[in-house]
């Protein structure tokens, strides 16, 4: 996770004309229409795009506008790899991990729940494979002019694992048998989802839809009443395709592809995604995957263990728990789409 390209955070209306209610009842009172409004900046190294359903409220957007950048902050800080005095960083630079540590609520409720999903995957999902995504190119340490020699990858796999860290729920404590370096890069921008969600919730927002670098959260519906609809892509490097239309009614929506973070070395291409149990890029067909769960940082997490995972693999075990998961797999002649039995109700077009 990074904080690098912040822009400054602006208001955007989302609907140009803004119209009064005429009430036909006694005293011809008027009520303001509610509209969609859009706030947005950038954070984490990508973008995020709030969408709110209120009246027009400019004194109430400007608030809006600034909580929101101010919770996405304190996640940066607490869980950013690229800070190296974020909370995560000063726990990873630890030489002695032995002992107990305290952490932040927020930081142990995401940790937390990255143990629930690797033990849920198999170790699929893995946020100590740190040093092998670094080792790779795909962290804070410059890229490799080559491809990391066998012998390094193999020591590292020796001392990384998620069964090495060791939670206190009462204490909100960590430790490790072995130090460990902790990226939390495929669970956090999920979690900075679900922050903003309930700072919303906490500011009386009765419907929205939260976006950020594609991982949504919605709540409520449209003015009109029509529920959110969004869009899973079809895989490309070049313009954005729709590939599918999902409806999302108080859900969270999260998507993993090998698409778009990759570098192409002596003709081999490497997927930022690493397998934590071979410590190498992943290099199956499947191209892309997407998860909905009643969390953002559950859907992260999952789409992220899921593409790990490989089709065959993951699409049993989504079928096997009634998870709803959309897969798009690079087939002979093209791509080829698959859905868990969960996930066919979202679809609308």
């Amino acid at each position: 996770m990074t904080s690098r390209m912040y822009r400054p955070v602006r208001v955007v209306v989302a609907s140009v004309i803004m119209t009064l209610a005429v009430a036909a009842l006694a005293g011809c009172s008027f009520q303001e229409e509610e509209k969609v409004w859009e706030i947005s900046g950038g954070i984490f190294g990508t973008t995020y795009h709030i969408n709110v359903v209120l009246p027009q409220d400019d004194a109430k957007l400007k608030i809006l506008a600034h909580g929101i950048r101010s919770e996405l902050e304190r996640v940066d800080n607490a869980m950013s790899t690229w800070k190296q005095d974020s909370e995560l960083s000063m726990l990873n630079h630890k030489q002695d991990q032995s002992s107990w540590t305290a952490l932040s609520a927020p930081l142990f409720e995401v940790i937390s729940r990255a143990q629930d999903v690797s033990a849920f995957t198999g170790g699929a999902f893995d946020v100590t494979v740190g040093p092998v995504v670094n080792l790779w190119g795909f962290g804070p340490d410059a890229r490799p002019k080559t491809t990391p020699p066998e012998e390094a990858l193999a020591d590292l796999l020796e001392v990384t694992g998620w069964e090495f860290l060791e939670l206190d729920a009462e204490t909100r404590s960590i430790r490790s048998k072995k130090p460990q370096y902790i990226d939390l890069s495929g669970i956090a921008k999920g979690y900075g989802v679900d922050v903003v969600a309930r700072y919303l919730d906490t500011e009386g927002i009765q419907a929205y839809l939260v976006e950020i670098g594609g991982e949504v959260r919605t709540r409520g519906r449209k003015p009109d009443g029509a529920i959110w609809r969004l869009a899973v892509e079809t895989p490309s490097e070049q313009a954005r395709q729709v590939n599918k239309i999902v409806a999302l009614d108080n859900r969270s929506m999260a998507t993993s592809g090998d698409y778009r973070n990759y570098y192409e070395s002596e003709g081999q291409r490497y997927s930022h995604t690493i397998d934590p149990d071979t410590g190498r890029p992943i290099s199956h067909q499947l191209a892309s995957v997407t998860v909905i769960s009643d969390d953002c940082m559950t859907a992260d997490a999952l789409a992220t263990a899921f593409n790990v995972m490989g089709f065959d693999r993951a699409m049993g075990l989504a079928t096997r728990e009634n998870i709803p998961a959309y897969f798009i797999v690079r087939g002979e002649a093209g791509f080829e789409v698959h859905s868990s039995p969960a996930f066919s109700s979202y679809i609308v077009q």
